[in-house]
């Protein structure tokens, strides 16, 4: 089953994701949702997200929670574009997510520090947690 943008919802809030990358440029249509506290990013499960068994891909998974995380620790330190760099991330799977569900990856724990900043996110299918992630990120020095 292939699902297009056109055959599944988004749901409210999100927008064409506003980060673009070669890595993820396969992935597209990938959405972000941008809040006070982070940016949520989300997609609808298809094939091309999927490993041989046709469930989300770990990898995919990891991208996304480390591209989630990194974007919301930026929005705290109120960072415009890029500058941090990931030094540790994590994954726990605890689920998974098939073909057509909405993928939400959320972060929901920041710390920002001088040289660090440590984030935390929870990834869910049709709001079911599949994966939870945490990682620290490099805080380039200020010139």
């Amino acid at each position: 089953m292939e699902v297009t943008p056109d055959s599944a919802s988004v749901p409210e809030g999100f927008t064409p994701h506003f980060r673009k990358s070669p890595l993820t440029d396969p992935w597209e249509p990938i959405y972000s949702r941008v809040t006070p506290q982070a940016v949520i990013l989300g997609l609808r499960l298809a094939s091309a997200h999927t490993n041989s068994r046709g469930f989300a891909h770990g990898g995919l998974i990891s991208a996304l929670a480390d591209n989630a995380m990194g974007l919301s620790c930026g929005m705290r330190l109120n960072m415009k574009g890029a500058g941090l760099v990931t030094v540790s991330l994590s994954v726990d799977f605890m689920g998974r997510a098939a073909i057509g569900q909405w993928i939400e990856i959320r972060t929901d724990f920041v710390k920002t520090g001088r040289a660090l900043c440590f984030a935390q996110c929870f990834v869910s299918a049709d709001d079911k947690i599949v994966a939870k992630a945490s990682a620290s990120f490099h805080v380039p020095p200020v010139a």
